[in-house]
This record gives structure tokens, C-alpha cells and sequence, in this order.
């Protein structure tokens, strides 16, 4: 019988962890909730099997809910709860009005196993592929709370929020990467198909090309030849690079270094500090426990090296250090979270306070991205322009060449 590796916070807030046997990672999820803990992560033991299956090629990728989906279907369970509805004919209308098969599907056997006698919570920690640790813990506190329509509404603005954020993200990158492929698309063209074609005009005349239109036609023969290589090479590269970030160590030195860098890394800050502070101030709002939310809330930072952090954090809060000071003394994460968050603990509006530092954090990476596109932009044009201006000049060389020659 294989073997699982688990974490789990169990109802004193201590995160505990081990190795299990079992027929597969839902009966590991089972068995553990059965004993009232929180799970975190099951994951195969053996790591030759995940090695193998990470090799292995999958014709048909693992059902689950992208995120679109499921804050569309919190939405919607939320609106059918809070107006009356019971979680049967709520779970039945979101089935009915999924527009995908899988989503369908997944949603379906989430009712079947209610209508069992699951507790929601539990039906949704058994499909973990779409539905992570976090939104799992809100639902079964809003369940033991007797709030679980407000609970989903704020779930639901939580992936909002955050979807909104990776949207804006992800947009605003979109010019600067098109023009990046319409300038080396246009270069490419300009080598390979464009300055060849004077080539056996010259031979013809008897005469050299000039000086800067051989330069560039040697560069693209040396850039086609190369290619297949660069390619190999650069895969080469990916592999080895992820083979070394599967490893802690390298990852945690990696992702440290990446949270120092000058312009990158205080958009990472930003957008860690925008997700840690959202999830813990959503948890909290909800009637989590501080512990225990923390170690909810670290899965959504991402970073090993701010992961870390909240993890020390965690430990010295249970501690009585409080959080923010142990935050501040990581020296990753912004002062103004740091601050807010401070603020909070004081006034005893942590949840609160935690909420706003979110707002703030997402406003300062929103701006962030825009200085970098407004950055990025011009120079990227102005380089193109003066690559593509080069290799008009060797042409225009070339033509007045012939000019000459004609003359």
C-alpha cells in the first residue's frame, strides 16, 4: 500500500505532520478529518513514484476547477444561501448551471456526497485539486458557525480579489511581450529572407556586398545555424533549473533572492504582502483562530522565503510575541503591512486592519506594473527601432551599391 506524506493543524492550532498508509490521497484527507484536523497537504512519499509520475505523459489532464469557476460558483452559492435556499437546491442549481463538463462533474459528486451526510467541508476537501486547504478552512468554520452564507460571500470577494489582481497582472504584460515577438519576428525576417536576396545580384555584377550587409547576412547564418542548438540548450537549462528548485534549499535561496532584487522584488513584496494579508484577514473575519490561519494563509504566499517567515511568525505568535513584530524582524515584507498590521493588534482589529493592508498592497502593485509596462514600453520600442534601422542601413547600402555599379 503506498505511502502519503502530511501536514495538518489539528484543533489546538498545531501543525503536525507525518507519513500514512493508504489506498490514495482521499483516504488520507478522510482519515485525517475524521480526527478533527485541518489538512494542509497529502502528497506521494515515495519520490522515485513522483518522479515517475511526473515523467509519465498524461493524454488526460486531472479534472478540477480553474479559478474563474469556483469564485463564479462561491458567487452563486453564496446568493442561493443567503436567500434562503438549503445547500441541497443550492449545490443542485450550480450543477445545473455549470457550463462545463468537468466543472459539472466535480460539483456533481461535491452533492452526492453531501446528500450522503457529508458536511460540505468535508465533500470539498476530497476534491483537492480544486478546492485548496484555504477555502476548505473557511467553509467548515463558516459550517461549525452557522454563517456559511456569509462566509461564501466573503470567499467569493477573496477570489475575486485576487483574480482581479492576477488579471491586471497579467494584462498589463501583454503589450510589452507583444512587441518583444513583433520585434524579433521582424528581425528574423529582415536576416533570413530579406538580405539574401542581394546576394546573387552581386555574384552576378562580379562585386563584394558591403562591408555591413555581409556582417549581417554572417550574423543570421551564425544565429540559423546556432538555433537548434540555443534551443537545446535553453531546454537544458529549464530542466536543470527546475530539478534544482525542486530542492528546498535552492528554492529557498532562490526565492530569497528574487525578494531582493531592486525593481522585481518589491512588485514580489507587494504582491506576497496583498495575498497574506487578504487570506489571514478573511480567515480571521470568519472566526479562525490566528494559529491556525496562519498556517492556512502560508500556502498562499508562494515563496519559500516569505513562507518561512510566516511560519516563524506563527511559531513565536503562539509564543505571545504577537505577529507584526515577528514580521518585521524577517525584513521581507513591506513596513506599511508591517504597521497596519501592528495597528491592528492593538486595537484589536486585526481582521480588520489585515483587509485594508490588503486593499493598499494591491493598489501599490497595480502601480507598480503600470511604471514598469510605461518603462518597459519605450525601451523596447526604441531598441527594435534601432535594430530594424541598422538593417535597413546595410540594405540601403547594398542598393546604392548597385547604384554605383549601374552608374
Amino acid at each position: 500500500m503506498p505511502q502519503f506524506r502530511w501536514s495538518a493543524i489539528d484543533s489546538g492550532g498545531e501543525i503536525a505532520g507525518g507519513v500514512m498508509e493508504a489506498r490514495d490521497r482521499a483516504a488520507v484527507v478522510e482519515r485525517l478529518q475524521r480526527q478533527g484536523r485541518l489538512v494542509l497537504r497529502a502528497e506521494p512519499a515515495d519520490r522515485r513514484r513522483r518522479l515517475v509520475e511526473w515523467l509519465q505523459f498524461e493524454p488526460v489532464r486531472p479534472r478540477r476547477l480553474d479559478r474563474t469557476v469556483l469564485s463564479e460558483v462561491t458567487r452563486e452559492l453564496a446568493i442561493m444561501l443567503g436567500a434562503g435556499q438549503d445547500l441541497d437546491r443550492a449545490l443542485r442549481f450550480v450543477v445545473e448551471n455549470a457550463a462545463r463538463p468537468q466543472a459539472r462533474a466535480i460539483l456533481d459528486a461535491v452533492r452526492e456526497r453531501v446528500r450522503g451526510g457529508s458536511s460540505l467541508a468535508a465533500a470539498l476537501a476530497l476534491e483537492p485539486r480544486s478546492f485548496p486547504p484555504l477555502y476548505v478552512g473557511l467553509v467548515r468554520a463558516g459550517e461549525s458557525g452557522g454563517s456559511l452564507p456569509l462566509t461564501l460571500e466573503r470567499l467569493a470577494t477573496l477570489l475575486e480579489r485576487q483574480r482581479a489582481l492576477r488579471a491586471s497582472l497579467q494584462a498589463a504584460l501583454v503589450y510589452p511581450a507583444l512587441l518583444v515577438v513583433a520585434a524579433i519576428l521582424s528581425i528574423v525576417l529582415l536576416l533570413d529572407f530579406v538580405l539574401p536576396q542581394f546576394q546573387p545580384i552581386f555574384e552576378q555584377a562580379g562585386v563584394a556586398l558591403p562591408a555591413p550587409t555581409r556582417a549581417l547576412m554572417a550574423l543570421g547564418d551564425a544565429a540559423g545555424a546556432a538555433a537548434p542548438w540555443v534551443l537545446l540548450g535553453l531546454a537544458a537549462v529549464v530542466l536543470a533549473a527546475r530539478r534544482m528548485l525542486a530542492r528546498p534549499g535552492y528554492r529557498l535561496r532562490v526565492d530569497r533572492l528574487l525578494l531582493r532584487l531592486p525593481v522585481v522584488g518589491r512588485l514580489l513584496r507587494e504582491t506576497i504582502a496583498a495575498r497574506l494579508t487578504r487570506t489571514l484577514g478573511t480567515l480571521l473575519q470568519n472566526g479562525v483562530a490566528l494559529i491556525p490561519a496562519l498556517g492556512i494563509a502560508t500556502d498562499a504566499v508562494g515563496n519559500l522565503a516569505a513562507r518561512a517567515a510566516v511560519e516563524a511568525a506563527a511559531a513565536a505568535a503562539k509564543e505571545g510575541a504577537g505577529l507584526a513584530r515577528p514580521l518585521r524582524a524577517a525584513g521581507l515584507f513591506p513596513p506599511r503591512m508591517i504597521h497596519l498590521l501592528q495597528l491592528g493588534e492593538e486595537a484589536a482589529q486585526l481582521p480588520a486592519m489585515a483587509l485594508k493592508a490588503a486593499d493598499i498592497h494591491d493598489e501599490q502593485a497595480r502601480l507598480l506594473v503600470q511604471r514598469l509596462v510605461a518603462l518597459l514600453v519605450p525601451g523596447i520600442t526604441i531598441a527594435m527601432g534601432l535594430a530594424v534601422a541598422g538593417i535597413i542601413a546595410a540594405l540601403l547600402t547594398a542598393v546604392l551599391s548597385l547604384n554605383d555599379l549601374a552608374a
